[in-house]
């Protein structure tokens, strides 16, 4: 008896401590978000974590966007032959970037390495009291340190993910007329022909939110972190870790929201 109580105990303990942890994001996230309407507003924060997610993001998603839609139309090519239909190999690969593919590697790839730098600087601060001076001279950490990144998340990887499109789709292209043999014409035709703009924009949708998830949990982890070095490694982890997982849960969500029928 005793042991299924203290079971349940641990359960109910485990159960509030997740909603703890809900609240207390949901309040940094609103509080973060609420700032970006009232001044001031500092530009060159903003600037500095746009170049950050943006510019220095470009080239780990540009090679990982190229690779996939390689990949992709290979594979996509030898299952499709199967049924003698290797002429949906454009459409394939179009849908499969623009869609899923292209936002969600992206968001990966960013929430890697974006994520984890926010994390460790914010935590860097918050154990060395930085952002306690900050208060102290009379500037809103949450205004100074959260806010422009929010905005530059939001803005960046939907930017980003617009080249992973299109460098997904030409290295789809490149494999498809190079090493299978499609008629270039006729491979861009399909894949102009199958492409709507509903596709884009559902993934251009996705990014902005993948990139507000990326930078949420980068800058509340790091934040929040306590306990020198260690705690700070391990802010570090958790932002990328809660990222990715975000970034796959939410995905399915606006999945089901743009093309549940």
């Amino acid at each position: 008896m005793n042991a299924i109580l203290d079971a349940l105990a641990l359960t109910g303990r485990a159960v509030i401590g997740a909603f703890r942890a809900t609240g207390r994001l949901a309040l940094f996230a609103l509080s973060g978000l609420s700032h970006l309407l009232r001044p001031p507003f500092y530009g060159r924060m903003f600037l500095r974590a746009f170049v950050e997610i943006a510019y220095f993001s470009l080239p780990v998603v540009a090679l990982t966007a190229v690779f996939t839609g390689m990949v992709l139309a290979l594979q996509s090519a030898t299952g499709l032959s199967r049924f003698s239909i290797e002429s949906a190999v454009a459409s394939l690969v179009v849908l499969s970037v623009t869609r899923e593919l292209g936002p969600v590697l992206a968001g990966l790839m960013v929430a890697g390495r974006v994520g984890a730098a926010m994390a460790a600087e914010l935590g860097t601060m918050r154990v060395t009291d930085q952002i306690d001076a900050l208060a102290t001279l009379s500037t809103n950490p949450m205004k100074y340190l959260v806010a422009p990144r929010l905005l530059a998340g939001i803005i960046a990887l939907p930017l980003l993910v617009v080249v992973a499109d299109l460098l997904g789709v030409l290295g789809g292209f490149i494999i498809a007329t190079l090493k299978l043999g499609f008629n270039p014409g006729i491979y861009l035709a399909n894949t102009v022909d199958f492409v709507q703009t509903g596709d884009v924009v559902s993934g251009l949708v996705k990014a902005a939110v993948f990139g507000f998830l990326i930078v949420l949990m980068g800058c509340y982890h790091g934040y929040n972190s306590r306990g020198g070095a260690q705690g700070v490694g391990s802010a570090t982890t958790s932002a990328v870790v809660a990222a990715s997982v975000l970034i796959l849960a939410f995905d399915y969500v606006l999945t089901e929201l743009f093309f549940a029928r």
